[in-house]
């Protein structure tokens, strides 16, 4: 009973009271909005307060921005995010959440709290059963980060799950309160196949987070938020991408989860939850 009353507790249950969905359009509308009077003061204070560094990206200048979404995705410099040329590279600026080994289906998420690898998945057991003991790494998103996603390793993309959810903040105080945060959430699901077998990219929702985008789909919102799988086997669909390249983006930030299978990546020893890390910087070796 004293640690549901834990003051750590207390602070995510509005969360479960809130509309997330409805306050996630709302913040979405006035994220897309063009209008001088509210993309201005949204942008700067956003820029201000968080400590967005402008200097690396490719438009510095904070008026020139359509909304607060195109400023958001802002792309970078080139040069600005070097490509390790060997091993798993991280998909997103951000910081390590967790990481490590799979245990069987269970996924851990913060100390006391794991989650269903298959519910992550979108609840298929064929899709879960080669990841199953397998290794994964959870990388948080801040506000101040840059937000587009890109491929840890190069990979022919073979099918896309839009799985229907909450809106839960995945922070990292969430994170050790709410039960199966990731398999609860609002994601999209993107497995590739690898010269070295299946890997699993998750794009995860957020409270207020206004939307996904995959750079072979556009915008990803299904309607009626129901479970949605499009497969991508036929030529004329085919999405190769390499190392590094770009998949997709979040509008407002979240989280990424990538999963490989048993015995294939063996994670940098100095990583773990909390370590900083950048799009494009070598998180594991092959093994």
């Amino acid at each position: 009973m004293s640690d549901f009353f834990s003051k750590e507790n207390l602070a995510v249950l509005p969360q479960y009271v809130v509309p997330q969905h409805g306050l996630s359009r709302l913040v979405g509308m006035l994220a897309e909005s063009t209008s001088p009077a509210i993309k201005g003061p949204f942008i700067k204070n956003f820029a201000r307060i968080y400590g967005v560094n402008m200097s690396e990206a490719l438009n510095p200048d904070l008026d020139s921005y359509i909304n607060f979404n195109d400023f958001f995705t802002r792309a970078l410099k080139e040069g600005a995010r070097p490509i390790a040329e060997q091993g798993i590279v991280s998909p997103a600026d951000g910081a390590v959440s967790q990481l490590g080994n799979i245990e069987e289906d269970h996924i851990f998420q913060a100390k006391g709290h794991y989650y269903s690898l298959t519910q992550l998945l979108g609840g298929n057991h064929e899709r879960a059963m080669p990841f199953k003991n397998g290794s994964f790494a959870t990388i948080y998103l801040s506000p101040k980060d840059y937000h587009r996603v890109h491929m840890p390793y190069g990979g022919q993309l073979k099918e896309m799950i839009y799985v229907p959810g909450k809106l839960f903040s995945v922070n990292t105080k969430t994170a050790r309160n709410v039960p199966s945060l990731f398999a609860r959430n609002e994601r999209v699901v993107c497995i590739f196949e690898t010269d070295m077998g299946p890997m699993a990219l998750v794009l995860v929702g957020a409270m207020i987070v206004a939307s996904v985008e995959t750079v072979w789909a556009g915008l990803v919102a299904p309607p009626g938020r129901r479970l949605i799988t499009t497969r991508y086997d036929d030529e004329p669909q085919q999405v190769n991408l390499d190392r590094g390249e770009e998949m997709g983006r979040f509008k407002l930030g979240s989280t990424a989860i990538v999963v490989f299978p048993k015995g294939k990546v063996d994670w940098q020893s100095e990583l773990k939850e909390g370590v900083s890390v950048r799009m494009g910087q070598q998180i594991a070796n092959l093994i």
